[in-house]
C-alpha cells in the first residue's frame, strides 16, 4: 500500500449571469457554438476542480458521459465561452479511462484552466508541466490555499507565476475567494502560452513546420506510449526537476498550526480505533436511517398516506371510474398511487435523503478515502485492494453506478470480483433503507448486525472463491488522500438534492411502469399462476407466504422495488419476524436488477452476466433455505 506523495505521474501512480449549464453529449459539445472559446478544466483528483467549475458557472454539476465511455464530464454554455470539467487525472497518459478522456478533450481546448491544490504542489504541478509542453494557452488556479496556510505552507504566488510562465490565481473555491478574478480574466480573453517548455519537447519539434494541432496530437501520442524508452525517461525526469526547482524557489514550509482535526489522522489509521470508527459509522447509519427517520418521518408520511390518502383515493376511483382494470391500476393493491407513488413519497424520499446526506458528509470530510486505506489489508484477503471500497460504497447508493465505477480498478481480476460482490451482496440505498426499517421493527440493532454479518460472510466467501479462481495478482493500493476538513453544509445540500433529483427521474418511471404491469397481472390472475409455479421454492424451501413470489417478480425489475413490495407485504400480512428476516436476506442476495445486469453485460460480457445472474439466484435461495431452518432460535 502506498499513499501518493510523489509527482503523481502515471509512471509512479496508477456567479450565474444568465448562463445555463445543461446535460450534453460532450463529444458534440465543441460543435454547439464554434465561435465560443473552449475552456477546459483539468487537474488531479481531490483538488476541488468541480467546486471551481460550479463557482465559475454558477451551477451545480450536471453531467453526461463522454461518447463510447461511462466517464462523466460536465459542460456549461456561457455567454463568453464553453467550459468543460474533465475527470481528475494525474497525467496525460493512457493508463486509465479518466486519463484517456481528459487527453481527448484537451486536444480541442482554446485555453486550459489547470486546478491544483496548494497542499500537494509537488504532485499536482507534474500535470501542469505536461500541459505547458502542449503549448496550449494555460492559467493555473491554486486552490485550497486556506488549508495550505493552516498546514504551514507559505507560497510566493508572484514568483511562482514568473517561474511557470503562466497566470496564477490563488483561490478558496468552497468560499468563492479569488474566483471572481478568474472569471474576469477568462472573460477578458488575454491568454498566453508558457515559454517554459521542457528541453526534450523543444528538441522534438525543433526546425519542424507543423501546426499547433499536429504538435499536440504527436506530443500526446508520445505521452501515452509505454514509458520505457530513454526519451520518455528523460522527459519524465526533466519535469520532476522542473517542478522541484520551482518549489525550492517559491514555497516555504513553516510549523503547521495545531488543529484537533490533524490528530484524527492517526486515530483513523490505527488498527483498533480505525475499526471502532468504522463500526460507529455503521451504527450511526442505522440509528439515523433505521430508527430516527423510519420511526418518525416514514411512519408519519407513509402512515398518513396509508390511513387517509389511499382509502379516500380508492373511494373516489370506485365512485367515478367504472372500469375495474383501471381501478386496479390506479388504486388497487399494487396501484400506481396506492403502492408505487406512496412508497416513493412516503418511504424512499425521506430514507434516501437521510442516506445521501450521511454519505455526502463522509465524502466531503475526506473520510471515505481513509476508509479505503484502512480496509486495504482486509480486502486483500479476497483479492482486492482498498480502492475497491469506492465502487462498493457507491454501490450502496446504486449498484449500477458501483459497477460503472469498477473501471477505476487496475486489474481484470479486481473488476470481476467487485462486480460479483455488487451483484450478490451489496444492497443499493433505496433497498437498504427499507430493509433497515423492516429489521428495526423486528429486533433492532442486533438483528441488523446479524444481517450485516451474513452479507459480509457472503462477500468473503464469494471474493475468496473468485480470487482463488483467478491467477492474476492483486495490485497494490495507490491513492491520493485529501486533507480532513469540516464538510461544507451548502455543498452537502446541493449534492444531496442533485442525487435525489437524479434518483427520482430514474426510479419513478420504473416504479409506475412496474406497478401497472403487476396490477394487470394481478387483475387477470397471472400472479396467482406464478405463485403456484414458484410455490415449491417460496413455500417449501423458504417457508415464506406464496405471495412472496410477487416480490421476486419486482426484484427482476429493480431491487428497491422488491424491497418496497416486501415492505408493503409485511404491513398487510401476518409475516413472522423470522419470515421478514429471511425475506430481507433473500431479496438482498437476489439477482441484479435490469439496469445493473445491462451494465454488467456491457462491462463484463454476456457470459459473465448470465453466470452472475444464475449464481445470485442460487445463492439467495440456498441461503434463505438454510436461515429459515436454523435461525428460528433467534426469533
Amino acid at each position: 500500500m502506498s499513499i501518493l506523495g510523489c509527482a503523481g505521474c502515471s509512471k509512479c501512480c496508477p456567479n450565474n449571469n444568465g448562463n445555463k449549464a445543461k446535460k450534453t453529449n460532450v463529444g458534440k459539445a465543441f460543435k454547439d457554438n464554434p465561435n465560443l472559446k473552449k475552456i477546459i478544466l483539468a487537474g488531479n483528483p481531490n483538488v476541488g476542480k468541480s467546486v471551481i467549475f460550479g463557482a465559475l458557472t454558477g451551477v451545480y454539476a450536471e453531467v453526461s458521459n463522454y461518447p463510447g465511455t461511462t466517464v462523466a464530464l460536465t459542460k456549461a454554455s456561457l455567454n463568453y465561452a464553453e467550459i468543460i470539467d474533465t475527470p481528475g487525472a494525474y497525467s496525460l497518459g493512457n493508463f486509465s479511462e479518466d486519463e484517456r478522456v481528459t487527453k481527448e478533450v484537451i486536444k480541442e481546448a482554446d485555453v486550459i484552466v489547470n486546478v491544483v491544490s496548494a497542499t500537494s504542489l509537488e504532485r499536482d504541478l507534474f500535470l501542469t508541466a505536461q500541459l505547458i509542453d502542449t503549448g496550449i494557452p494555460l492559467i493555473v488556479v491554486i486552490n485550497q490555499t486556506d488549508e495550505a496556510h493552516t498546514g504551514g505552507i507559505d507560497i510566493d504566488f508572484k514568483k511562482m507565476e514568473t517561474e511557470l510562465g503562466v497566470k496564477i490565481f490563488p483561490t478558496v473555491a468552497t468560499k468563492k475567494q479569488g474566483v471572481a478574478d478568474v472569471i474576469e480574466f477568462l472573460k477578458a480573453g488575454h491568454f498566453n502560452s508558457s515559454d517554459k517548455i521542457s528541453p526534450s519537447v523543444q528538441k522534438m519539434f525543433a526546425n519542424r513546420e507543423i501546426s499547433r494541432n499536429e504538435k499536440i496530437q504527436e506530443l500526446l501520442r508520445f505521452e501515452c506510449s509505454e514509458r520505457q524508452s530513454k526519451e520518455c525517461e528523460q522527459l519524465h525526469n526533466e519535469r520532476i526537476n522542473f517542478v522541484n526547482s520551482i518549489l525550492k524557489k517559491t514555497v516555504k514550509f513553516n510549523t503547521p498550526k495545531k488543529r484537533i482535526i490533524n490528530g484524527l489522522e492517526h486515530f483513523f489509521f490505527h488498527p483498533v480505533t480505525g475499526f471502532i470508527t468504522t463500526i460507529f459509522v455503521l451504527y450511526l447509519l442505522f440509528e439515523i436511517v433505521g430508527v430516527w427517520i423510519s420511526g418518525n418521518v416514514v411512519d408519519y408520511v407513509y402512515g398518513g398516506l396509508e390511513e387517509k390518502f389511499c382509502p379516500a383515493l380508492k373511494t373516489f376511483v370506485e365512485t367515478y371510474i367504472k372500469n375495474d382494470l383501471v381501478n386496479e391500476i390506479i388504486a388497487g393493491e399494487f396501484g400506481v398511487f396506492t403502492m408505487a407513488l406512496s412508497i416513493i413519497i412516503g418511504v424512499l424520499l425521506p430514507l434516501l435523503t437521510a442516506f445521501y446526506i450521511f454519505m455526502s458528509i463522509l465524502e466531503d470530510s475526506g473520510y471515505l478515502p481513509r476508509m479505503s486505506v484502512f480496509c486495504d489489508e482486509m480486502l486483500k484477503k479476497i483479492g482486492l485492494n482498498g480502492r475497491a471500497v469506492i465502487p462498493i460504497i457507491l454501490g450502496l447508493g446504486c449498484t449500477t453506478m458501483g459497477t460503472i465505477t469498477t473501471r477505476i480498478l487496475p486489474t481484470n481480476k479486481e473488476r470481476m470480483i467487485t462486480v460479483a460482490l455488487l451483484g450478490i451482496a451489496v444492497p443499493c440505498a433505496a433497498q437498504q433503507g427499507i430493509i433497515v426499517v423492516l429489521l428495526a421493527s423486528i429486533g433492532g440493532l442486533k438483528v441488523w448486525l446479524f444481517y450485516l454479518l451474513i452479507l459480509f460472510s457472503m462477500m468473503a466467501v464469494v471474493g475468496t472463491f473468485l480470487s482463488k479462481l483467478s491467477k492474476e495478482k492483486t495490485s497494490d493500493l495507490f491513492i491520493s488522500l485529501p486533507p480532513l476538513r469540516v464538510p461544507n453544509f451548502l455543498n452537502i445540500i446541493k449534492k444531496t438534492f442533485s442525487r435525489m433529483v437524479s434518483f427520482l427521474k430514474e426510479a419513478t418511471g420504473f416504479f409506475v411502469l412496474s406497478s401497472i404491469i403487476i396490477s394487470i397481472m394481478n387483475y387477470f390472475g397471472w400472479l396467482k399462476a406464478i405463485e403456484r409455479l414458484l410455490e415449491p421454492v417460496v413455500v417449501n424451501m423458504l417457508h415464506l407466504p406464496a405471495e412472496f413470489s410477487n416480490v421476486f417478480i419486482m426484484g427482476l425489475i429493480r431491487r428497491d422495488l422488491a424491497s418496497a413490495g416486501l415492505f408493503e407485504m409485511a404491513n398487510v400480512s401476518n409475516m413472522s419476524s423470522l419470515q421478514i428476516f429471511v425475506s430481507a436476506v433473500v431479496i438482498t442476495l437476489f439477482v441484479p436488477c435490469i439496469a445493473m445486469l445491462i451494465m454488467v453485460f456491457k462491462e463484463r460480457g454476456i457470459k459473465e452476466g448470465v453466470i452472475l445472474w444464475l449464481s445470485a439466484f442460487c445463492i439467495a435461495i440456498g441461503t434463505g433455505a438454510v436461515l429459515t431452518r436454523v435461525c428460528g432460535i433467534f426469533f
